[in-house]
């Protein structure tokens, strides 16, 4: 199967700026953009609301990058050329998601808070997905739902 823009020519930072300019023609009145190692950070506000990508980027060292696909070791700079054109790929589909996402609440499709709810951060800094992931995982393996999740109406279950 094959990866959107795979083979993209468009720079990470062409990407990001783009990113940017999205949010704001949709109305964000905040936009920051960061790394920590190996994942790159970036985070809006719109809505009243805080939103934060945590993009994981491909592995330098990884043999993916490092090997071809005949399993033949590239020259380093093969290998720098194949993780650049990795990061490239990322960001375009973070590029198209965020597009997305923005575009089907400005058509009424969804809800802001609905669309991004996964990234929207806590006020302890970390996001509604990261914390309720383990909850879920929780509640299908026992059938039985945690406490703190409203049933519909906003009753506890």
């Amino acid at each position: 199967m094959t990866r959107y823009a795979e083979n993209t020519s468009v720079s990470s930072e062409r990407s990001r700026a783009e990113i940017e300019q999205t949010l704001a023609r949709y109305g964000a009145d905040g936009f920051m953009y960061g790394w920590d190692g190996g994942t790159a950070v970036l985070a809006f506000q719109m809505h009243g609301r805080r939103i934060r990508f945590d993009l994981q980027m491909p592995d330098r060292n990884s043999r993916e990058f490092s090997l071809t696909d005949t399993g033949r070791e590239r020259a380093p700079a093969q290998a720098a050329k194949a993780w650049e054109q990795a990061c490239r790929q990322r960001w375009r589909a973070l590029a198209l998601v965020i597009k997305a996402k923005l575009e089907a609440v400005e058509s009424g499709i969804t809800m802001f808070e609905e669309e991004f709810l996964a990234h929207i951060v806590l006020p302890n800094g970390g996001t509604v997905g990261r914390w309720m992931l383990p909850q879920v995982g929780e509640a299908y393996e026992t059938g039985n739902m945690p406490p703190l999740l409203p049933g519909p109406g906003g009753k506890k279950l």
